[in-house]
């Protein structure tokens, strides 16, 4: 067991939502420490439902929310990290990138403790890389119900090996699937021309941006940010932290290739 993490208080309701139009709705879990609150997006289409990455996988995203999830649905995983495929064995299409894939055959994540999870070399990695924890766990809260020492992440069935110029079609919308390595080597978006949108996954999001991973790649990196700045968008919902616009995109992706390139 988890010393200690026994006294972290209990809590009822484990997801929040927002509804960000009559199409798409984002879920998050308040009591994941900042790091690792991962944004889960459903886009609700005529023939299925899409969700694109789904947490942590502490209690069942498909229970807590049978209104979004009760009909046919697509999960995508933008990339294999642990904060963004815990739920995915939950849904029975399941589409991931092939570099990514073996990391939900076989989730590493068995533990709520940092340190025993990833070790203090990558903590110490982090906090140099601007992120700092500032907790003893991953939570703040534990649901009610849960059982501490025998959480793993589930493995999850890939059915579809997706890459760039694939194409998520959920009947009334589609999605463009952009290979956009840097963060990872298989990290993907799902690019919806037709109204700008784009769901970048940890390629793009509002702060600072983690290419020192052992995984990463800081020129992949580069190259997808100026795959970016060429990109029409006018909405970027990303994997953590707000969404945010076409100009604010173009500010982040020439940012790091100043500091990068």
């Amino acid at each position: 067991m988890d010393e200690g993490i026994e006294s972290l208080p209990r809590v009822e309701t484990w997801f929040e939502r927002r509804r960000v139009d009559d199409a798409i709705t984002l879920l998050w879990e308040p009591h994941v420490v900042p790091l690792m609150r991962c944004n889960i997006w459903h886009v609700r289409g005529r023939h299925r439902s899409l969700v694109v990455d789904t947490g942590m996988g502490l209690v069942s995203l498909v229970d807590a929310a049978t209104d979004l999830f009760g009909g046919p649905v697509t999960a995508v995983a933008t990339h294999g990290h642990d904060d963004h495929i815990g739920n995915h064995h939950e849904f029975a299409d399941c589409l991931v990138h092939p570099l990514e894939s073996a990391l939900l055959a076989d989730p590493p994540l068995r533990t709520l403790d940092p340190v025993a999870a990833w070790g203090e070399e990558t903590l110490a990695d982090l906090r140099r890389m601007g992120y700092a924890l500032q907790d003893r766990w991953f939570v703040t809260a534990l649901p009610q119900g849960f059982v501490t020492e025998t959480y793993r992440q589930l493995p999850a069935r890939v059915t579809r090996l997706v890459d760039e110029g694939d194409v998520v079609d959920i009947g009334d919308r589609s999605f463009e699937v952009l290979h956009l390595p840097g963060h990872s080597p298989g990290s993907i978006g799902l690019w919806e021309a037709a109204t700008g949108t784009l769901f970048s996954g940890d390629a793009v999001y509002d702060d600072a941006l983690l290419d020192e991973l052992p995984e990463s790649d800081i020129g992949d990196y580069c190259r997808t940010m100026e795959r970016l700045l060429t990109l029409p968008v006018n909405v970027v919902h990303a994997g953590h932290d707000p969404s945010f616009g076409r100009d604010r995109l173009r500010e982040i992706a020439r940012d790091y290739l100043d500091r990068r390139s």
